[in-house]
C-alpha cells in the first residue's frame, strides 16, 4: 500500500511492482504521480498540460521567455 503525498489516502498499488517513470493516479484527489525512483520510491506530481499551456500563454504576453 502507498500514500497519497498530495492527500494522504491510500493509493491501491503494489510497490514492488513499480518501475521508474510509470505514471500513478490518486483515487481521491485525482492527482497523477511520476515514479522518478523505486528504491527508495519517489514520486513526482506530474504536472497537467492544461497549466504549463497557461504558463506559457502568461510568459508571451508579459514578453518574458
Amino acid at each position: 500500500m502507498l500514500v497519497c503525498p498530495e492527500c494522504e489516502s491510500e493509493i491501491d498499488v503494489d510497490v514492488v511492482d513499480l518501475d521508474e517513470g510509470e505514471i500513478i493516479s490518486c483515487t481521491e484527489c485525482a492527482t497523477d504521480f511520476e515514479v522518478v525512483g523505486v528504491e527508495p520510491l519517489e514520486l513526482a506530481p506530474v504536472a497537467d498540460e492544461d497549466d504549463d499551456e497557461e504558463e506559457e500563454e502568461e510568459e508571451d504576453e508579459d514578453g518574458d521567455y
